[in-house]
């Protein structure tokens, strides 16, 4: 069936039209997992005392957007970093192939940007949160994965995130390539210095846009 526009002039309608959609028909289209831009839960991982979190099972046969959530990530090292590296066919890519560039800022007044053609991991957030010094400090955002389960493309993702650092505001935004053609079927989150880290990150599966 075709669903309506709901508009000023609803009565005069003559055409069928798929742009806007009612309320009814949003719940309707969600309750048959429908809905274009819907996100489904893949996994989530709450982890401790950690200096790798592994997703391994990221349903990329299904989905070529996924999204992923990190939420009160902490470190215990200092000038630490949280990164990502993915897994081409189950063989995690550890060489200095990923590509990258991103943009830092502080309530401080300190900006900062950074950028490689040639990196074996790529950034998320950056610097020295959750020691000893600032118990509070933690970091939370969110990545953008596009065509992992594609062989015959590049994947790219974007990021961005805040969190706070010895009393100040930090933001950070980016993005990154890993560009080679490969069907990439898992992700990795590295922390760089710190064996002790700790958070929760939820990894999602972006439903493609239904058309009847």
């Amino acid at each position: 069936m075709p669903y309506g526009y709901l508009g000023q002039n609803q009565p005069n309608q003559t055409v069928s039209n798929s742009g806007v959609f009612s309320i009814t028909d949003v719940a309707e289209l969600q309750s048959q997992g429908k809905l274009g831009g819907s996100l489904e839960l893949i996994e989530e991982q709450t982890f401790s005392g950690v200096s790798v979190v592994d997703f391994t099972s990221i349903q990329e046969n299904k989905y070529d957007v996924h999204y992923m959530q990190l939420s009160n990530i902490k470190h215990t090292g200092g000038l630490d970093t949280t990164n990502f590296q993915l897994y081409e066919n189950g063989v995690l890519e550890t060489a200095s192939v990923y590509q990258q560039a991103y943009q830092t800022g502080t309530s401080g007044g300190l900006f900062q940007e950074g950028k490689s053609t040639a990196t074996d991991d790529t950034y998320w957030s950056y610097n020295n949160n959750g020691t000893t010094q600032d118990t509070k400090d933690s970091e939370s955002g969110y990545v953008y994965f596009y065509n992992l389960g594609n062989s015959s493309k590049y994947s790219f993702f974007t990021h961005q995130m805040g969190f706070t650092d010895l009393g100040l505001y930090r933001f950070s935004f980016g993005g990154a390539v890993l560009p080679q053609a490969s069907l990439v079927n898992g992700i990795r989150i590295k922390m760089h210095n710190s064996f002790n880290a700790s958070g929760t990150a939820k990894l999602y599966g972006v439903k493609q846009i239904w058309v009847t």
